[in-house]
């Protein structure tokens, strides 16, 4: 498809059709970060204001911790096909689509009517699982050899906006009594703009990653055996799991947490910005890290475990310097899941088997992640504290760390 020695975007230039190849890297690296901007930044909204959302739609705990949810289950229910529409319509394209799907699903989300707000809340978790699984391979294939430092930087790209999106909810909640609906709707247009500056690239062929058909045909029979009857994957699964759960969870219910010990809503705001800002360390060590320590990782998950574990407890001890406890928490939260990601290519020996524990580690580990602030919040509006449900927190941590030793030894399926 292309020559060696440069990236894809510089050796596109001369391909005929390929209108998008003949940008320049730069403009091509702009539309990536503006895609990868949109990642978390609706969804790390919601929490913030949370309260004023559960109000003003009339919902129980549960409803409102579906708000997170719903997204979560359509990341392990669409993430899995995403690839085969990507290889028959182009990467591209699909993300292109994505994107005008996402800012749909964003302003639908916003509309008065309980229809509207869970459809829209489905739309957006569907666009989302579509960037999440096809973003990486664009780096693959027009960047290939700078994709840890632009995994990087998206990453973080991605995390500063999530912390933009926390801290600001509050302020533009208190606009209206229905500001909530402002809050989540105006990252519709982050979602334009990612368009904008993405739509060049769609005039390119369709153009595919080998590794992205290797995700599409990973349910076929395999030369080793599948992963779903190795202990081993399901250990990367559950501790994939666990640790979006755990993340999830913060980012849900944190602020309401805040709140009942007497933190007003603004300031819980920006400390959920900060707990994004905390990840955004935490993911810069961890690649560190794991260049460090390249077979074995059960040192890099009990760092960050800790963390973690200490970041839970002293909420549950002292509430009220919440803001160094979350900077704890997402801390750990940003290395364990850039561990969690590199356990699909450290734990398996070639690119097919990699794709297999990936497809089956994000399936399942979203239906777990989805599951957890349901939990915490049925929890809560069964004891009516938050006591319990922190301890029930803690008792995830310990099975994640578990899990994840287990997944960090030296070894690699078969």
């Amino acid at each position: 498809m292309t020559s060696r020695g440069s990236s894809g975007a510089d050796r596109g230039a001369s391909t005929p059709g390929g209108g998008a190849r003949r940008l320049r890297p730069g403009f091509v690296i702009i539309g990536i970060l503006l895609v990868a901007s949109n990642l978390r930044a609706s969804i790390t909204a919601v929490g913030p204001v949370l309260d004023q959302a559960r109000a003003g739609a009339d919902l129980s705990a549960i409803e409102a911790s579906a708000l997170i949810s719903v997204p979560l289950l359509a990341f392990a229910a669409f993430s899995p096909v995403m690839p085969g529409i990507a290889v028959r319509f182009g990467l591209e394209r699909t993300i292109g689509g994505s994107l005008i799907l996402l800012a749909a699903g964003i302003v639908a989300r916003s509309i008065p009517g309980d229809a509207f707000l869970w459809a829209g809340t489905l739309v957006l978790g569907i666009a989302i699982a579509a960037i999440n699984v096809l973003l990486p391979s664009v780096l693959k294939r027009d960047f290939p050899r700078e994709i840890g430092r632009l995994t990087g930087v998206y990453s973080a790209v991605q995390s500063a906006f999530a912390a933009v999106a926390a801290g600001i909810a509050v302020p533009i909640a208190g606009i209206s009594d229905d500001g909530w609906r402002i809050a989540y709707g105006v990252w519709a247009g982050l979602a334009i703009i990612a368009f904008a500056a993405f739509a060049p690239q769609m005039r390119r062929p369709g153009a595919v990653t080998t590794e992205l058909r290797a995700v599409q045909i990973a349910e076929e029979p395999a030369r080793g055996k599948s992963p779903w009857t190795q202990a081993l994957a399901w250990q990367v699964t559950v501790f994939m799991g666990l640790q979006s759960t755990i993340f999830y969870v913060v980012i849900t219910w944190m602020p309401a947490i805040e709140q009942s010990v007497g933190i007003d809503a603004f300031t819980a705001g920006w400390h959920q910005s900060a707990f994004q800002v905390f990840g955004i360390t935490g993911t810069l060590t961890a690649a560190w890290m794991l260049h460090k320590w390249q077979r074995d990782q059960r040192l890099v998950v009990s760092i960050y475990s800790l963390s973690s574990l200490l970041g839970i407890t002293g909420i549950l001890v002292n509430p009220h310097i919440t803001l160094l406890w979350l900077a704890m928490i997402g801390f750990a939260q940003g290395g364990l899941i850039v561990l969690a990601l590199a356990l699909f290519g450290l734990r398996t020996s070639n690119h097919r088997a990699a794709a297999s524990l990936s497809g089956m580690a994000q399936s399942i580990g979203y239906l777990l992640a989805a599951v957890g602030p349901l939990m915490i919040g049925a929890i809560h509006d069964a004891t009516g504290a938050w006591t319990l449900p922190l301890v029930v927190l803690l008792g995830v941590v310990a099975l994640q760390f578990v899990c994840g030793v287990l997944a960090s030894r030296n070894r690699v399926l078969r």
